[in-house]
């Protein structure tokens, strides 16, 4: 049975791992997501109720992180990364580690999430061009590839280049 829960320290090289394995297959990778992670462990910007594995049978089959950005002058979120790993991709579990994140962030009150990646994938979960928010890139990327969600309703106009944290090196 799979369950979801919050990351702990014991993790954290099984998550490396899950990680790096994810990505060696993965179209688009820079090779070094899972040093990305562990680098915003350490930042002000980690947010530990969003940091979650999959878990079957006692094995972390997969990972999802958001971590604080800004966009104008608000505080709001970015997922990234997202791994699963190869034999358990295609089964649901994504999505499985995605809403509940989503719920997570809406409880702790954060507005959006923005995405680079997969417009045929993130879109299944409510993410639009994030231009159509009003926010913007802070690098050059196609439209349909940088993406956003509302998580809750705001009367604040939240919009403006995205400021990553430094670990993301934009």
């Amino acid at each position: 049975m799979l369950g979801i829960r919050q990351e702990n320290k014991n993790d954290y090289e099984e998550v490396y791992n899950v990680i790096e394995t994810a990505f060696e297959t993965a179209a688009r990778s820079d090779g070094n997501e899972q040093d990305l992670v562990v680098a915003l462990r350490d930042s002000t910007n980690f947010i530990p109720e969003l940091s979650l594995v999959a878990v079957q049978e006692n094995k972390i089959i997969g990972y999802i992180l958001f971590t604080k950005i800004v966009i104008g002058e608000y505080e709001e979120l970015a997922l990234a990364p997202l791994g699963i790993l190869p034999e358990y991709q295609k089964r649901g579990i994504g999505t499985k580690l995605i809403e509940e994140s989503h719920k997570i962030a809406k409880n702790l009150g954060y507005h959006y999430s923005i995405v680079l990646g997969s417009d045929k994938y993130y879109t299944k979960f409510g993410y639009i061009p994030a231009s159509q928010y009003g926010i913007i890139a802070p690098f050059e990327v196609p439209n349909e590839k940088f993406m956003a969600i509302k998580l809750n309703d705001t009367n604040k106009e939240i919009t403006g280049v995205v400021k990553y944290a430094k670990e993301f090196g934009i």
